[in-house]
């Protein structure tokens, strides 16, 4: 069941990053040619590229840890048996994912939630409405790398 709605949230979440990291690229360009060739500023074009950024480290993190892609130091795993390699992994998840994703939900959650009680906007004047949103991406991207987490504990207890 977990394994189910993890791969499903994988699949939405590695769609938006790539649709996000389709819109940085195009933005940045857009944001370098209308300064330097026409001399003109677009802050709330900017902000769009700087709010994609954030959204798309923050929802990186669980899709790279589904694909296997973080980085992981193995100087306790290597030159083990695949056996002790899971046990390993499964004390990873238990012992510093969880804690530290768990912690950082609870910890960011009243900014979070005070950021939509202001509707929180960009910080530059005549910037992007929305920072709120922005905002949000931390414990959305805390829950999945939870679920995530699960979902590998449940793959590796086979």
């Amino acid at each position: 069941m977990v394994n189910r709605i993890a791969l499903s949230l994988h699949r939405v979440t590695g769609l938006l990053c790539q649709g996000l990291l389709i819109l940085i690229v195009a933005g940045q360009l857009a944001v370098v040619i209308l300064r330097y060739v026409f001399g003109i500023g677009f802050i709330e074009l900017q902000d769009a590229v700087a709010y994609s950024f954030a959204a798309l480290v923050v929802l990186g993190l669980p899709v790279a840890f589904a694909e296997d892609g973080h980085v992981r130091v193995d100087v306790f795993r290597a030159g083990q048996s695949p056996r002790w390699q899971r046990r390993f992994d499964m004390a990873g998840i238990l012992a510093l994912l969880v804690p530290f994703f768990g912690l950082t939900l609870w910890w960011v959650w009243p900014d979070v939630a005070f950021s939509w009680s202001i509707l929180e906007g960009s910080k530059e004047t005549g910037g992007l409405p929305g920072f709120f949103i922005v905002k949000t991406m931390l414990p959305v991207a805390c829950v999945l790398m939870l679920l995530q987490g699960l979902a590998a504990l449940a793959v590796r207890h086979d």
